[in-house]
């Protein structure tokens, strides 16, 4: 079931999902000091591609990651979470994409917190 979900997924925007994360990420990872913000990109860009069948572990982070999670909110994360909330809500109005609209929701959790989260 999840390969079909999988596969649904990426015929209906999962592609063009991860390929935005891959473009944020790129971005980040022109300088310096967004390089780890890009990785984390990258890393949510391949759950993005397949997100049935695997799931999120949010809060293991420490000091750093508490720091970063607090900058990655105020420069980029809000946005990209609030894109996924609205979306998973638009594809929870009818029934055959209510298991769209809770991906989106995993990703508007990563969205705001991507350091620490461990996705298995």
């Amino acid at each position: 079931m999840n390969f079909i979900g999988n596969l649904l997924w990426l015929i209906f925007g999962g592609i063009l999902g991860a390929i935005f994360w891959l473009i944020a990420g790129l971005l980040l990872c022109v300088t310096i000091i967004g390089i780890p913000f890009g990785i984390q990109c990258f890393k949510i860009s391949s759950f993005v591609l397949w997100p049935f069948g695997r799931e999120i572990e949010l809060g293991n982070f420490g000091a750093g990651g508490l720091i970063l999670n607090i900058i990655w909110v105020i420069v980029l994360g809000w946005e990209l979470a609030v894109t996924h909330l609205v979306i998973g809500l638009f594809l929870c109005i009818t029934v055959i994409g209510i298991p769209f609209g809770i991906q989106h929701f995993k990703f508007a959790q990563l969205g705001l917190i991507p350091f620490g989260a461990r996705i298995y």
